[in-house]
This record gives C-alpha cells, structure tokens and sequence, in this order.
C-alpha cells in the first residue's frame, strides 16, 4: 500500500505545488474536508432556521446565499493561511475593492437594501392598490431592486425600491374593506324626511355596498343657497369605484323621482344702460 506522503506529494506535483511541502498539502486536505462537512452542518442549521422564521420567507434564498458565500470565503482564508499565504493583505485587498465597489453601485446597493426592507416589512403584496411616492396603481412585482406598479390607465412604473421604503405607502387593499363618504346638496324647499327617503332608496338599489356596518344618511352643514347631505358607506376594496359610480348616477335619478332639486350656484348678469 502506498504512503499517504508519497500519495500526497504526488497530487501536489500534478496541481504544480512543488513548493508546499505533503505535510502542508495534508493539512489543506483535511482542512477541505473538515470545513465541507462544518458548512454542510451549518446550512442545514440555517435551513432549519429560517423555515421557522416565516417573516423572512420571501427573502429565504437571498440569506441562503449571503450565508453560504461568507461560509466559503471564511474556508477559502484558512486553506490560504494553512498554505502559509498572507492572509491580512488578502483581507486589505478585499476590503479595498469591497469599498471601490460599493462607491460604484451606491445607488443599486441602496435599492436592493429597499427591496430586502420591503420583502420583510409587506407594506403591500402583489395585487394591492397603492398610493406612494406620488405613485398610485396596483402592483404587478415585488423585485430587490424596483417595484412594478400598473396605473388605471393601463401604465407601467418601475420605482426604485429605495425611495418605497423610505416613502409614506398608502394600501387601499389591506384591510379589505373601505369607507365611502359623499356629499349631495339639496335645496331648502325639499324637507329632511324627503331628502333622506330619496338617498336611502338610491343606495338600496346599488349592489355592493355592506350592511355591516350599516350605511348612514346625516344633514352635514347649511350652505348658503343649499343643505348638505353626508352618505357614509363601507365597501370591499375591489367595489369601491363601481359602487361609487352607480350611486352617483342613482341618486341623481332618485331626487328627480321624489322631487328633490339638486341645487348649483346660479349667477346673475344686471346690464346697465346710460
């Protein structure tokens, strides 16, 4: 059977390590194999960890990754210094290009850190109704570096992710569920009784609208040529236009139906002749 040495030494020939004595290529070995089977360990450690930790779920590959690099490069600089290679200058030089590279992509590094905080913090998810930024539409995708928002209009809008993180976000989708409050003007001759009867029938005839909570019909404030009717309505967000549309185009038809004038500021011309 051949000695370990002779077999170690004979590898080392073949990698062109002539220099580094068996003993030393030994220890590199077998510092590889130990450091495999510790990282092996590890990444089941963390695999285990985050699927414990659901907060972190949509970003479980990125920390895998980030993980298994830094158990790498951490190996990667023992079997540099078992091969007596200095490994402060390494560090300096890594560190040296670490920060040239940060410098370049200050602004991509930025988005991706926006991106990581809004996959752990789900201020919204995709198919949610948003308002940030001075940016309003549905979002279509979640990336690290941008977020994909499709407008009423039919438009697409790439934000970059650090400047959602850093914004106010307004989610119209959240909760499920959204207030409608509407004002409706009617003019003093219409009484109270009729002015309500006419917005109660125009609001049970649209679908939509729940009934817990129950809607409500108040006398808001008296205007100049007109009172003001208040209408508070609770909807499902994904009914909140339809319902408001229809209602509008109902109550205009109910107070036609019950007598109820719908009064507008009038304005009088006087010509003066001399």
């Amino acid at each position: 059977m051949p000695d370990v040495q002779e077999v170690v030494s004979s590898v080392g020939d073949a990698l062109g390590t002539q220099g580094i004595t068996p003993m030393a290529l030994l220890r590199v070995v077998l510092t590889m194999l130990v450091g495999w089977l510790v990282i092996r360990v590890l990444m089941r450690m963390v695999d285990r960890m985050l699927d414990r930790a659901k907060s972190v779920a949509a970003i479980r590959v990125y920390i895998r990754s980030a993980v298994r690099i830094l158990l790498w490069s951490l190996l990667a600089l023992m079997l540099a210094g078992t091969l007596g290679i200095e490994v402060t200058s390494i560090i300096a030089m890594l560190s040296v290009v670490g920060l040239a590279v940060s410098l370049a992509l200050q602004n991509t590094l930025s988005n991706l850190a926006g991106g990581l905080v809004l996959l752990v913090a789900k201020p919204f998810v995709v198919g949610d109704y948003v308002e940030a930024d001075g940016v309003s539409g549905t979002i279509s995708a979640i990336d690290l570096a941008y977020t994909t928002f499709v407008t009423p209009d039919n438009k697409e809008i790439f934000v970059p992710n650090s400047q959602l993180s850093a914004a106010k976000i307004v989610n119209y989708n959240a909760l499920g569920q959204r207030r409608m409050d509407l004002a409706f003007t009617a003019s003093y001759d219409a009484s109270t009784q009729q002015v309500r009867t006419a917005l109660q029938e125009a609001l049970d005839a649209v679908p939509g609208i729940l009934e817990d909570p129950a809607p409500a019909i108040f006398l808001s404030e008296y205007q100049s040529s007109s009172i003001q009717y208040l209408v508070r309505l609770w909807t499902l967000s994904g009914d909140y236009w339809t319902v408001y549309y229809a209602l509008m185009e109902g109550v205009r038809e109910s107070f036609g139906r019950h007598g109820v004038e719908m009064t507008y500021d009038h304005l009088n011309v006087h010509i003066v002749e001399r």
